[in-house]
């Protein structure tokens, strides 16, 4: 699993965010997240690169849970972020239910095809009923990054 290597430290999570109320609000908030981990591209142009991912179909997994990405030039590595809220909002999921937990992923643009594998890995993580439980009853970032590097290791 990658969850928390993707994420690197607990820096990287907001939990319990409580003033998210719109998917376009999920995304800037992310944005911005995420923004903290490059030079190469300011919170603007990601949250434009999310939107415009979210416009060829919804990145909406089901089951409360969302996992935004997007490809970026000029980016040399996978970045990531991770946000809980305390009240779930509609994201357009394929279930119909709002989110809760929203875990956001920029990849490279020339990245070959490791993306997929990471995508694959975190929607197989995020399909566990427990992992998003668990995640769902923390609330503090450096205790929800403890539990991901646990299910990495598993």
């Amino acid at each position: 699993m990658i969850i928390a290597s993707l994420l690197v430290n607990a820096q990287n999570i907001r939990c319990q965010e409580s003033n998210t109320f719109s998917k376009k609000r999920i995304l800037e908030n992310l944005s911005q997240l995420l923004a903290k981990n490059t030079k190469v591209i300011s919170a603007d142009k990601i949250f434009q690169a999310l939107l415009e991912r979210e416009r060829l179909g919804s990145t909406g997994l089901g089951k409360g849970v969302a996992i935004p990405h997007a490809r970026i030039p000029g980016l040399t590595h996978t970045i990531a972020a991770m946000m809980t809220l305390t009240v779930p909002v509609n994201y357009e999921s394929a279930d119909n239910q709002p989110v809760d937990i929203i875990y956001g992923l920029l990849v490279p643009a020339d990245d070959g095809g490791d993306h997929l594998e990471h995508l694959a890995s975190l929607v197989s993580s995020f399909r566990e009923p427990q992992i998003c439980q668990s995640i769902r009853n923390i609330n503090n970032s450096d205790k929800i990054f403890d539990l991901l590097l646990a299910i990495d290791d598993d």
